[in-house]
């Protein structure tokens, strides 16, 4: 193993071991099921705003828009940015501060309960039918996350990817685990800011290596419809699409997915007041515009640095962060460990989805099911063991269907 790859391991394994402590940190401060689920109402506005951000984003922040603007140009990934983050915006503006007030004066304490005691559904049809949905959904989606674990440590060490996959699995229910909704929260608050500053990182290098700014706009114009919103260019084969107006369209509608995530809905129910949501509502704006831009600009300047022979062409649009970050490594101690934090983004990037889904894959069993739908009392030690247990069944579902790195489950 290399100095670089190992500096680049050093930089992950540090920033596992930060999220543990968040989770141990957080441990004793939940000891009831409305502490482990929403944090007992208590998060500030800028854990609101990044949490619901970060958990929201996963990796195709940090590779699946920066892949669609290298391989395609930035139509595809211009509309889809500004769709989201007119959709951030509109759903802390129209949804955040109605919900965090109705859902208090109800004490709901989950999206489910919060539509049941909502619409005074007695009988707990709608309350168990909500969970189901969740957990339907979420599990897979879970999944998902453990495996993009286990094939970024598999691709980057050349480590076994069952073995990756369940040890990152194993670090993100272990601070899931022991701290609920605030360790879940804190930590999407800091995998947020290693985001930001993995976006940073390889932004300025990337511009470095490539000539400059003006080498890279240049590039770019020198690829026809390559920098058009209405046109669309296959780089591979230089076939120049129009982009119509319902596919623009299309693109703008991921925005209304916002307004029905169960994870970035609890942010809403948990911040501490409701006054606090607008400065919530601009920070969370403000971010999500300026990192998707910076994405979609570091997928111009990844064909730009292809172009200048900095890098070789990638087959795998969506590695082409990785690609740069790998590059970087080789230019000393400094820059393997900066781009091991540029790793470590996109591990965060997984993580802070993969997290934020556990939790209310496992309150849709524990809370609604068991205690809403079936009307078992516990008491709050016994609850505290159900939500645990429950969460970590559900995590060990997840790691079962993520076994196999091919499947599409």
């Amino acid at each position: 193993m290399s100095s670089s790859t190992i500096c680049i391991l050093i930089a992950i394994v540090a920033y596992l071991g930060m999220m543990l402590y968040l989770g141990f940190r957080y441990s004793k401060a939940s000891k009831s099921s409305d502490e482990f689920y929403l944090g007992g109402r208590q998060l500030g506005p800028y854990v609101t705003a990044m949490s619901a951000e970060a958990s929201d984003m996963s990796s195709w922040l940090l590779m699946g828009l920066p892949g669609v603007a290298y391989f395609t140009g930035i139509a595809d990934a211009a509309w889809t940015a500004i769709g989201l983050a007119l959709g951030t915006y509109l759903n802390f503006l129209l949804v955040a501060k109605r919900l965090r007030i109705y859902s208090a004066e109800i004490n709901a304490i989950t999206v489910p309960e919060f539509f049941s005691k909502r619409f005074k559904d007695d009988k707990k049809v709608l309350l168990g039918i909500s969970a189901l949905i969740i957990l339907i959904f979420f599990i897979p989606y879970t999944a998902s996350g453990f495996a993009a674990i286990g094939k970024l440590f598999n691709s980057l060490f050349g480590f076994d990817y069952m073995i990756s996959m369940l040890i990152g699995a194993a670090v993100v229910i272990l601070y899931t685990i022991m701290g609920g909704f605030l360790a879940v929260s804190t930590t999407d608050l800091i995998q947020s800011i290693v985001m930001t500053i993995a976006l940073i990182v390889v932004l300025g290098f990337a511009i470095e290596v490539a000539g400059g700014w003006g080498a890279v706009t240049d590039n770019a114009r020198s690829i026809p419809g390559y920098l058009s919103l209405v046109q669309m260019t296959d780089i591979s084969t230089g076939e120049v699409t129009n982009y119509g107006f319902i596919k623009s369209l299309s693109m703008l509608a991921w925005g209304l997915g916002y307004f029905g995530m169960p994870h970035i809905l609890l942010r809403f129910m948990a911040i501490e007041k409701p006054e606090k949501i607008k400065l919530s509502r601009r920070i969370a704006t403000i971010w999500v515009f300026i990192a998707m831009a910076v994405a979609i600009f570091i997928g111009v300047i990844g064909l730009t640095m292809v172009h200048e022979g900095a890098i070789s062409a990638v087959t795998d649009p969506e590695r082409i962060i990785i690609v740069i970050a790998q590059f970087m490594s080789k230019f000393g101690i400094v820059p393997a460990l900066l781009a091991g934090l540029v790793m470590a983004g996109i591990l965060a990037c997984t993580m802070s989805t993969c997290d934020s889904q556990l939790l209310a894959a496992s309150s849709s069993i524990s809370e609604n099911i068991l205690r809403g739908v079936f009307r078992i009392n516990l008491s709050h030690k016994a609850t505290m063991i159900v939500a645990r247990v429950t969460l970590v069944i559900i995590s060990i579902i997840g790691a079962i269907f993520a076994l196999d790195p091919e499947s599409s489950v």
